[in-house]
């Protein structure tokens, strides 16, 4: 596996994934994961820290609609005052002015409770300000909270800003309001990450708007509920509160109160009275959900990149997927082993990075499968070759020998012929062997295991050690040899692997050349190049079989021409012969007026004299 390219594809994928992550398509997967986490890990069932006593659809009915509130209100008030609730939470901004006969029961009930805290409302027009409750009712109010919620760009409601401005006023959040005066607490102390109340630390940095992530009651055991008809009917459910925070509001869908859509939602909409009221259970309850740095978050998501990067390179196969996927596994599990120590870590960073790293370490993993596949099959095809190569090739050798050693055994022949048929299995024997020997060593360097015995070899002198074992052969066709001698030939290189590549040129330019007809060798030097060339005046080849002729089994068209038997190996053993040396080869041919082959080699430094 290339380290370089693998390493470079990983961090392409890194730095895509997390620039997904930082985007607002990240930014819904953290909201989904968020919400899906807060389902599955609700808080503990246990008796509400508070109780809403609800405006509802039967409260309207009874009592004369929205703008008759204040008188039944006050009633209210009255009768959960003998109960002593810890605190009051009006959620109904009580800000336009009525007479004084409907505004006083109201002003001395509120008087009646010294706990009582009253909702204010930042419209949303341009520069509309604050909506504060009027003065009769403001007098007696212990706090006066902001009612505002936060949506989530998607329209969810998961948190709510603890503090709110706007001209310079600058209110609490009505839960954590209703908390403090429900606590006893003296005024809230504000650090850049936290707000102290009393003994409490409440997570809510300055960077972050003083946002608290709400922690909704359990859906087994939702926020308890009284219709405020229902209480002044039997005032006797006022018990219900005893040592409880109440919170009063609209819960009547189009009414004063706004809905919003939370995690538990489920297509249902919650009144804003319930989230304050939510506000309030996250902060008596004590267990708050806070999120981890982005220093921390970048951290992680670089571990996981590291970890299946170093898998994916250090295991292959099966083996790199099934460590991949434990991997990828543990990029999913770390926002739900976060949530447990009530953290919350950005999902999408750790999914996204684990799924592309895991899905580049997959796909080079794939692709080096396939290439040690291709290796051991190209490994396979060049020991078939081989075996075709040497059963083809030997065959004249063995004939001989075969042939000779057959003579000595049937007949009785003179002593003469006998040492002549024992010099010839002797040197056919030999040939059989440098054959073979040479072979493998052609096969060894186009695999990269050979080491070439370098030495500098006269290039003229194999030209004319190669010529003159031709000149029978050649002879027989009425071929002329032209060798063209050079004093100053030498190539840096392996003297039996060139003089096989000089003769097997040679030879193929006597073998495919007609009758009558000349061949042109010679040598020469130019700068630190040795250059070899051979050229004929025989059938030619076709410029379209130019491209093919180094390689292995192939044969050009015009060889039939020449009646000459061949493997189509010797072109292919010539070329990773010279290539092994750092050289290249070279070919011209025109049909039925010959080729010309040239070799470029490396010049030897010294020349080594015939």
């Amino acid at each position: 596996m290339p380290g370089w390219k693998y390493s470079l594809s990983l961090a392409a994928a890194l730095l895509f994934a997390l620039a997904l992550a930082w985007s607002s398509l990240g930014r819904q997967i953290d909201f989904w994961a968020y919400d899906l986490l807060l389902r599955a890990l609700p808080p503990s069932q246990q008796k509400s820290a508070s109780v809403i006593v609800a405006i509802d659809e039967q409260t309207l009915e009874t009592y004369g609609g929205l703008l008759a509130l204040r008188s039944p209100l006050a009633q209210a008030l009255d009768i959960l005052s003998q109960a002593d609730p810890l605190a009051v939470a009006v959620d109904v901004v009580l800000s336009e002015p009525r007479t004084p006969e409907e505004n006083a029961p109201l002003a001395e009930a509120l008087g009646r409770i010294p706990t009582v805290v009253l909702a204010a409302n930042l419209r949303a027009e341009q520069g509309a300000g604050w909506e504060m409750p009027i003065e009769p009712f403001a007098r007696h109010a212990a706090a006066v909270g902001h009612a505002h919620a936060e949506p989530d760009p998607d329209g969810v409601c998961r948190r709510v800003l603890l503090a709110k401005a706007h001209d310079r006023t600058r209110l609490w959040s009505m839960g954590l309001e209703t908390h403090r005066v429900a606590s006893g607490a003296p005024p809230i102390a504000e650090t850049p990450q936290h707000l102290e109340l009393g003994d409490a630390r409440i997570p809510a940095s300055y960077r972050d708007d003083r946002q608290l992530l709400l922690r909704f009651a359990n859906p087994a055991q939702p926020i308890e509920r009284i219709s405020l008809a229902r209480l002044l009917e039997d005032p006797s459910l006022a018990e219900t509160v005893r040592g409880r925070a109440v919170f009063i509001g609209v819960l009547v869908l189009g009414g004063l109160d706004r809905y919003l859509m939370t995690p538990y939602s489920y297509g249902r909409p919650m009144a804003g009275v319930e989230i304050n009221a939510t506000v309030y259970e996250t902060l008596a309850r004590g267990r708050f959900l806070q999120p981890v740095s982005p220093a921390t978050a970048l951290l992680a998501a670089l571990l996981i990149a590291l970890v299946t990067a170093w898998i994916f390179h250090r295991f292959s196969g099966r083996t790199a997927v099934l460590f991949g996927a434990v991997a990828l596994l543990a990029a999913h599990a770390l926002p739900v082993v976060a949530f447990l120590q009530d953290a919350v870590f950005p999902a999408s960073q750790s999914l996204l990075v684990g799924w592309m790293c895991f899905g580049v370490g997959a796909a080079w993993n794939y692709l080096g499968v396939g290439q040690a596949r291709d290796r051991a099959e190209r490994q396979t095809e060049r020991y078939q070759k081989a075996v075709h190569y040497v059963t083809h090739e030997m065959r004249t050798p063995l004939t001989a020998i075969q042939g000779s050693s057959e003579l000595i055994s049937r007949y009785s022949l003179p002593e003469d012929r006998q040492r002549q048929i024992g010099e010839l299995i002797h040197k056919e024997s030999q040939r059989l062997s440098r054959m073979v020997e040479m072979f493998l060593s052609v096969e060894r360097l186009s695999a990269g295991e050979l080491e070439l015995h370098r030495e500098s070899v006269d290039a003229d002198q194999l030209i004319a050690e190669s010529v003159e074992r031709l000149r029978p052969l050649a002879a027989r066709k009425r071929i002329q040899i032209d060798h063209q001698p050079c004093d100053d030939a030498p190539i840096d290189g392996d003297r039996e692997l060139l003089e096989y590549a000089c003769y097997n040129l040679i030879s193929n330019a006597v073998k495919y050349s007609p009758a009558d007809t000349a061949i042109s060798v010679r040598a020469w030097r130019e700068n630190e190049r040795t250059f070899v060339s051979v050229e004929d005046q025989g059938y030619g080849m076709d410029p379209s079989e130019l491209r093919d002729i180094f390689k292995r089994f192939y044969r050009a068209r015009t060889a039939d021409r020449s009646g000459e038997n061949g493997s189509g190996l010797g072109l292919a053993l010539v070329e990773e012969i010279v290539v092994g040396h750092g050289g290249s080869i070279a070919v011209e041919s025109q049909i039925d007026r010959g080729s010309r082959f040239t070799l470029d080699l490396p010049a030897a430094l010294e020349r080594t004299e015939p």
